[in-house]
């Protein structure tokens, strides 16, 4: 193995504390010792709700990496005696604290930021603003030399800023490798297995799991009322199916994300009417913005029969005991790719697991 260019340091913030605890333990393992990677970090409230951060240990020539949650609500604080809880706005502000303790003092900063901080308004549509564009760009104004996310709203957004390094990790293999081992009944086959994509947006995604599978794809069409906005966004009028038929068939349905889920469900049923056996679904992130209720309701009707989703965003302990959920630890990739970075070796092989996908079928 290659000398290290520099010292590596992890700064896992509140939201990430527990996947930075078992990178930290994989890079151990790896490094056969014993050295803790970990730097303090206190990220401390005002009592009006105002914030800083304090680094307690020189991070000086160090190549630092910055683990972020920004969907960990699970995080609190007191502001005038009020418990609130962290939405993605304040871990946002934490990361740039955080970089700001920093002081230039590292040699390298990298923010690995799994979910990525308001990528879902990756775009703009009229007088609207631009988030995610802006965001990082911020990030690189404050020095910040490259930021690794995983499989990120549109891709396309890395062009906001072209000079900084832009990583973006798809947990397909790890995802794949998940419900092989878990689901036993499951065929790889043409004639008994369809991958789903619930919408337009989410087509790349199905292709690449139907072609790293060897089995067909369909499309499930969304049809919105334009002229209403409800929750932020436009209701679904209609699920319309494009594909060949799903009738006796196993179904994955696969996307990046599951926010309320009522797009899940819909399809679900719309799939069930069309006579399929058992409807599997793997997701990156995994919300639940409105509970977990009606999927226990629709695993007990026989509706789903499994979630697969990453712990790269927080996951509630009513999640982790439901049946109908397996968590898709994640911590050995993010592990592997802090460990390469900091040898300053290539980390292409990650971006692209087709190959590893094979190698675990044909096992």
């Amino acid at each position: 193995m290659s000398e290290l260019n520099h010292e590596l340091g992890i700064i896992a913030l509140e939201s990430c504390s527990e996947l930075g605890n078992a990178i930290e333990k994989y890079i151990q393992k790896n490094r056969n010792c014993t050295e803790s990677f970990l730097v303090p970090l206190d990220e401390i409230r005002f009592s009006n709700g105002e914030g800083k951060v304090k680094i307690s240990e020189s991070i000086r020539g160090k190549d630092i990496y910055i683990l972020c949650d920004v969907g960990n609500y699970s995080c609190t604080y007191k502001m005038f005696g009020i418990e609130n809880h962290k939405g993605p706005d304040e871990h946002f502000q934490d990361i740039k604290r955080t970089v700001a303790a920093i002081r230039g003092k590292a040699a390298r900063i990298t923010v690995i930021m799994p979910l990525l901080y308001e990528s879902r308004q990756h775009r703009r549509k009229g007088r609207e603003s631009l988030d995610c564009a802006l965001a990082l760009q911020e990030l690189e104004r404050l020095g910040v030399d490259e930021i690794i996310t995983f499989d990120v709203h549109d891709p396309n957004i890395q062009n906001a800023i072209p000079l900084l390094s832009f990583e973006n990790v798809y947990p397909t293999y790890d995802i794949v490798k998940g419900i092989l081992s878990n689901e036993k009944s499951l065929e790889l086959d043409k004639e008994k297995l369809l991958v789903i994509s619930p919408d337009t947006g989410a087509m790349d995604r199905a292709i690449y799991y139907s072609s790293a599978l060897g089995v067909d794809v369909g499309l499930f069409y969304k049809r919105r009322d334009h002229s209403t906005i409800v929750n932020g966004k436009n209701p679904i009028v209609q699920h319309e199916y494009m594909g060949r038929a799903v009738e006796d068939k196993d179904v994955l349905i696969v996307d990046d994300m599951i926010a309320s889920g009522e797009s899940v469900l819909d399809i679900a049923k719309e799939l069930k009417k069309r006579n399929v056996k058992n409807i599997y679904v793997a997701a990156t992130f995994a919300f639940f913005t409105e509970g977990v209720e009606k999927f226990n309701k629709a695993h007990e009707e026989g509706l789903l029969t499994r979630i697969y989703s990453t712990n790269l965003t927080y996951i509630p302990e009513e999640l982790k005991d439901s049946a109908w959920f397996r968590s898709v630890d994640m911590s050995e990739l993010c592990a592997r790719i802090i460990n390469r970075l900091n040898y300053g070796r290539s980390i292409a092989k990650y971006m692209d697991a087709t190959r590893i996908i094979h190698s675990l079928l044909n096992k």
